[in-house]
């Protein structure tokens, strides 16, 4: 089951469309990560899920409903975070929580303790004296406290320090290991993304690129290279699944965006197969798209 489909999901801003026909389905209990350079669609087809924005067409649903009719009770079951997040700056994190709790009938004043506790967070002071990290982690806490079926996260790392990413993470670690959620997050950080997600989805120019599991990408991507090989070994036509071939001498090397470890196995022994992070897997996959626009052969 999907906690999040989207079918045909459309967006435009007089002539800009910024979603393309977006069919997305995040499975239930998933840590979904939506990544892709600024301007790619990310925080609209999140304002999209969480009605805070109306599709120009297609439908989205989230946790069984129309987006477009999430009423109160269904936000009971969400958690959504934003780099904007906007908070009652006069309050102090105590009276944060103690006016959040009543709203939300699952609230676990266990969870909400041990939070306070691993987030370091001080209770009687004001918002407004909290930096910005700080202030992410009250939003997490007052997000993560009432147990969501679903937790929605727009470029929660932006501009966090080291040590306050380190400890976002973990609350959202321990948001998915408790099994009870499913977290979805739009981000360009990838290094961070990479420590918890479990699903990638890319979005470029509104277009959903990719979409599996985070194990199955990784598992598929490998950087080839090829000592001895003849002058001029570049095939013609070059297979779709080979992308950055460059020669220089007798040494190959391409990126296989579909290796098969048993073709690996009977290879020659001048010929290595290197596995690659997410960060490499998607600067190339970003070469390859503008090098697509520009027509040029990869």
């Amino acid at each position: 089951m999907n906690a999040i489909e989207t079918h045909a999901l459309t967006r435009r801003y007089s002539r800009t469309e910024a979603l393309a026909g977006l069919n997305l389905a995040v499975p239930e209990g998933a840590v979904f990560a939506l990544l892709g350079p600024n301007g790619a669609g990310k925080s609209t087809t999140l304002k999209i899920l969480m009605n805070l924005l109306s599709p120009s067409s297609g439908t989205a649903t989230v946790l069984g409903v129309d987006s477009q009719k999430l009423g109160p009770d269904d936000r009971t079951r969400i958690g959504y975070i934003s780099e904007n997040q906007k908070l009652p700056l006069w309050m102090s994190v105590r009276q944060l929580l103690d006016y959040c709790r009543p709203f939300y009938p699952t609230w676990d004043r266990n969870l909400e303790a041990r939070l306070l506790e691993q987030f370091d967070l001080p209770p009687e002071r004001k918002l407004r004296h909290l930096s910005r990290g700080m202030l992410m982690k009250a939003a997490l806490l007052s997000s993560l406290a009432y147990r969501p079926k679903l937790l929605v996260l727009d470029e929660p790392f932006s501009g966090l320090d080291p040590l306050s990413r380190d400890d976002f993470v973990q609350g959202i670690i321990e948001a998915s290991e408790l099994g009870e959620w499913t977290v979805l997050i739009a981000s360009h950080d990838i290094e961070e993304v990479e420590r918890f997600a479990d699903h990638i989805g890319l979005l470029e120019d509104g277009r959903l690129r990719i979409s599996e599991t985070t194990e199955s990408l990784l598992r598929r991507f490998r950087r080839i290279e090829l000592r001895d090989a003849s002058p001029g070994a570049r095939p013609t036509p070059m297979p779709a699944a080979w992308l950055d071939w460059e020669q220089s001498g007798d040494l190959v090397r391409y990126v296989d965006t579909k290796h098969d470890p048993a073709i690996q196995a009977v290879s020659p022994a001048s010929m290595t197969a290197q596995s690659m992070s997410l960060r490499e897997i998607l600067i190339v996959l970003a070469r390859q798209q503008r090098l697509q626009r520009k027509g040029v052969a990869a």
